[in-house]
């Protein structure tokens, strides 16, 4: 309790934290990463922090949020694309939610990343190329929504282009990536870079280039201040050439700002006492 109210005298009363992610729980899930999503940040605004996250409309999310109001049009001037910031709230928590509507993108049934067949939807580069320019504008506070975080906090290669344009705007907010998943990075063909009009300086190998290749990994890995692995074990693991999917050179040279944060786990759902999903409950004094 003392370490929390330490934490929250740090955080100050509304310090801002935009949490970017591919999936959320419990509007959409394929993994672990939508469980973070949907835990860490109520967490952290019960410690004082304004969180508020951000993930594409999908079909799926819409459908499971209920009522959802326009926020904001935003006009990507890069890619001649308009979408609306819709908001929501996250359900049996409350926190503000904002859903990139941009139905030509996400208006789609089925998994977030891959179609009916399993394979990747071909557009994914232009899709999650958007969720970078969103999470862009509104951490520089050029989304029309009268908020600006202090704090980008993104996750796995779905968001990787946050940190990446940010780096290119001063005054910006400090920016965190989590790595969830190394093992899928959003790798893309070299015409993306024009595609998506990015900055000629994002052609290299000490950017976003990654064999010759657009690698949106890499905008987190290369580009965020501060890296997190999702446990202290596989921040080491990631390091090296078992387990660092090629990305363990990049990795080695960030270890200064690579740190292993073991996940967590919500015991109000995970609790053996009362879990209505196992035929028997249990505890440690009574198994």
């Amino acid at each position: 309790m003392a370490a929390a109210r330490r934490d929250r005298r740090r955080a100050g009363p509304r310090s801002g934290i935009l949490f970017a992610a591919g999936e959320v729980y419990p509007l959409i899930q394929t993994g672990g990463l939508a469980d973070v999503a949907g835990n860490l940040p109520p967490a952290l605004a019960e410690l004082g922090y304004d969180v508020r996250l951000l993930l594409p409309a999908y079909r799926r999310v819409l459908n499971a949020a209920g009522d959802a109001v326009t926020r904001a049009k935003l006009r990507i001037e890069e890619t001649g694309e308009t979408v609306r910031l819709l908001e929501t709230a996250l359900p049996g928590h409350g926190l503000p939610v904002y859903l990139i509507d941009a139905p030509a993108r996400f208006d789609r049934p089925g998994n977030p990343y891959v179609d009916a067949s399993h394979a990747d939807w071909p557009d994914n580069a232009e899709r999650f190329g958007l969720f970078g320019r969103v999470i862009d504008r509104i951490g520089r506070g050029e989304a029309g929504l009268d908020w600006r975080p202090d704090l980008v906090h993104c996750n796995d290669w779905h968001t990787g282009l946050g940190p990446a344009l940010l780096s290119q705007s001063a005054p910006r907010p400090a920016t965190v990536f989590t790595i969830h998943n190394l093992l899928f990075q959003g790798n893309f063909p070299p015409e993306k870079f024009d595609a998506l009009g990015l900055p000629g300086s994002f052609r290299s190998p000490t950017a976003l280039e990654f064999h010759g290749r657009l690698s949106f990994i890499k905008g987190g890995l290369a580009f965020a201040d501060r890296l997190v692995a999702v446990s202290p074990t596989y921040a080491r693991e990631i390091t090296t050439p078992e387990y660092g999917c090629g990305q363990e050179g990049l990795l080695r040279h960030r270890a200064a700002d690579l740190i292993g944060i073991l996940n967590g786990v919500d015991y109000a759902a995970w609790d053996p006492r009362r879990d209505l999903y196992i035929p028997q409950h249990y505890w440690v004094d009574d198994l």
